[in-house]
């Protein structure tokens, strides 16, 4: 399993030798020798490296073999991470000798020292990173905590300073999505240690993805680090994320007009965010006279024509005769900027942003256009091909994708067969589907979709808990007695009197219980001192906020509200304790303290890869 976590070596020195794309997969191969064996020795590790890219082409496994028998005698000698890691560099810098008198480049030799100059491999946007600011100065320059640090001036680099706490990010979570981070939970002294901080941007990554951030290849540390192009891949996903919070067509039924003759409603749905944007640009464009066709926010607007049109159509009062005129695309842009600033929609985007093809900024301003002067919807993957994703991530190989169409799907039949896929497939992981068929996902059957999503997140974590314990004493399936077990005895086992009875045992909806387990868990994540006794209404939302956002803070992927707590939604319980159990049980098989990520599986083979590759650009296509 390949997680992209941020993972922490008490090492300094040794830490910076290595990427965390290739930590995190040297900390992959470690942690799968240790869950099948129950230890890893130095035996263990000729048969590792030797399948390693770097290596597999320079050295047998009888060579890795002799190479540590130079140093111990005892091949049976259980080693911990950091030994695993320095043996690994002691091979590989004999590697390189060898390959340099061979007259050959060692595999992945480009990427595999942490030079102090990587980040440097790419290029930052600063108009970006200058308009990010901006927006950062605008909604937290008030903020109890923050205000001693802002505004930030845009033309340095105070922002990434001012990011390696994870404050900065917590709070910005919250000015997209209000209140997803309870922040009771965020840990605010003016100097925190490496732990505290760790833990805020656990919690960050964790809340970032509970909004609908990827944070696939971003770990803990590489916030810490602030590293430049990370942390601007991520502030744009969460201003995107809050500017295009309100597109819904709930909240503006006017968005039939852009329906053609020949759709229906259900199109414009399935339609992502930015997807509905360009339509809604290309409707008022068409109206306006003009006979091209805007397919992105880059290359399709850098002549700025596009946006003179749009002006034109949205506010003919404000427009002149040259605007539509042939011009110099410096000019024309200069020319759109003074008409947007009238209409005071020029806050994200400069001239040279539009001559630049800045997608990011183009988008933002044509979202402040379509406010004012038009409507939006949010668009919605379709839920049949989200489904069988989410399917081939648990189960990797249960999906055919011979037999499934992917998006844009137009004929109805076809959108069947791929839900028809779906049950067969949860039919095949043992779902309870009785009377349910794919044109009931089609259909929109909200009942049915959500019982089989909820059995689908069930099955993956009851997985995920099966693969850890699967080598362990009791070696048998996990059960839901087993996780309610498991989490009694640990609060027992703490001290504390409070037990539940049952996934939907009443007396949860207080939320002491989940604060003792997370005590339980990890001693010192719990402030005492903001939790409340549960008596009151008041009370019990203001605990169960607290727990998710504790929760989140330790690694644990969470993904349920605090009504769920309140109201003891069973299932949702279940969830919740079988997660943290998790994150108990990880840390105990040598996962270590870092941000716990959720089943987003990629094949053994594929994990090498990302980590042999050149990082510089696999990260930026991931954050991209």
């Amino acid at each position: 399993m390949s997680s992209f976590e941020g993972v922490l070596v008490s090492d300094p020195w040794l830490q910076s030798q290595f990427t965390q794309v290739q930590l995190r997969t040297l900390k992959s191969k470690y942690v799968s020798v240790r869950t099948q064996s129950g230890r890893v020795t130095v035996g263990d590790m000729p048969a590792l490296f030797s399948r390693l890219k770097a290596f597999i082409d320079v050295f047998s496994e009888n060579d890795i073999s002799a190479m540590l028998q130079e140093s111990t005698s005892n091949m049976d000698e259980e080693i911990d991470f950091e030994s695993f890691l320095r043996a690994y560099l002691n091979l590989h810098g004999r590697a390189s000798i060898k390959s340099k008198s061979s007259g050959k480049k060692l595999a992945g030799s480009s990427s595999f020292l942490k030079a102090s100059t990587t980040t440097f491999h790419h290029n930052i946007n600063e108009s970006e990173k200058n308009s990010y600011v901006q927006h950062i100065n605008k909604h937290l320059g008030e903020d109890k905590f923050l205000k001693d640090y802002l505004p930030i001036d845009p033309s340095t680099n105070a922002l990434f300073d001012l990011i390696k706490d994870g404050v900065l990010l917590c709070k910005l979570i919250n000015v997209a999505v209000p209140n997803t981070i309870d922040e009771r939970a965020i840990n605010t002294k003016k100097s925190l240690n490496p732990w505290e901080r760790n833990e805020n941007h656990t919690l960050c990554l964790n809340s970032a993805k509970a909004i609908g951030c990827t944070v696939v290849n971003i770990g803990t540390q590489d916030l810490v680090e602030s590293r430049p192009h990370l942390v601007l891949g991520l502030i744009s996903q969460i201003v995107k994320i809050q500017l295009l919070a309100d597109v819904n067509l709930k909240n503006t039924p006017e968005l039939v007009e852009l329906i053609d003759d020949n759709e229906e409603v259900e199109e414009l749905r399935n339609l992502a965010p930015e997807k509905v944007l360009l339509k809604w640009m290309n409707f008022h464009l068409k109206k306006a006279g003009y006979t091209k066709q805007v397919t992105n926010f880059s290359s399709d607007v850098k002549d700025g024509e596009a946006y003179a049109y749009l002006l034109t159509a949205l506010a003919p009062e404000l427009s002149t005769p040259d605007s539509l005129q042939d011009m110099d695309p410096k000019e024309r842009a200069n020319m759109v900027i003074e008409q947007a600033e009238k209409l005071e929609c020029s806050k994200y985007l400069t001239p040279s942003d539009i001559v630049e093809g800045s997608a990011n900024l183009n988008l933002a301003f044509v979202k402040r256009d379509a406010s004012g002067y038009g409507s939006t919807v949010l668009g919605f993957l379709h839920i049949a091909t989200m489904s069988l994703r989410m399917l081939e991530m648990v189960s990797p190989g249960s999906v055919n994708w011979k037999l499934a169409t992917k998006p844009p799907i137009k004929m109805p039949f076809r959108k069947v067969e791929n839900c028809n896929q779906v049950i067969q497939i949860g039919k095949d992981m043992h779902f309870s589907l009785v009377n349910v068929a794919g044109n009931d996902i089609v259909q929109g059957n909200k009942k049915l979709i959500i019982a089989y999503l909820w059995q689908l997140m069930r099955f993956s974590m009851l997985q995920l808990l099966r693969n850890l314990r699967s080598h362990s004493s009791e070696g048998k399936e996990i059960t839901d007695a087993d996780i309610l077990q498991w989490a009694n005895e640990k609060v027992k086992k703490s001290g504390k009197t409070s037990q539940m009875e049952s996934f939907k045992d009443k007396n949860l909806a207080t939320g002491v219980f989940f604060l003792e387990l997370l005590s339980a868990v990890e001693p010192r994540v719990v402030n005492w001192e903001v939790c409340r006794a549960g008596e009151t209404d008041e009370d019990k939302k203001m605990n169960a906020t607290y727990i998710i956002s504790v929760a989140r803070k330790l690694g644990c992927s969470i993904f349920l509200l605090p009504e769920d707590i309140m109201e003891v939604n069973q299932k949702m319980i279940l969830i919740l304790t079988a997660s943290i159990m998790y994150w108990s049980l990880h840390r105990k098989h040598g996962g270590g303290y870092h941000a716990y990520a959720a089943p987003t599986t990629a094949p053994e083979e594929h994990a090498e890869e990302v980590a042999d590759e050149d990082v510089a650009t696999d990260e930026t296509e991931e954050t991209s």
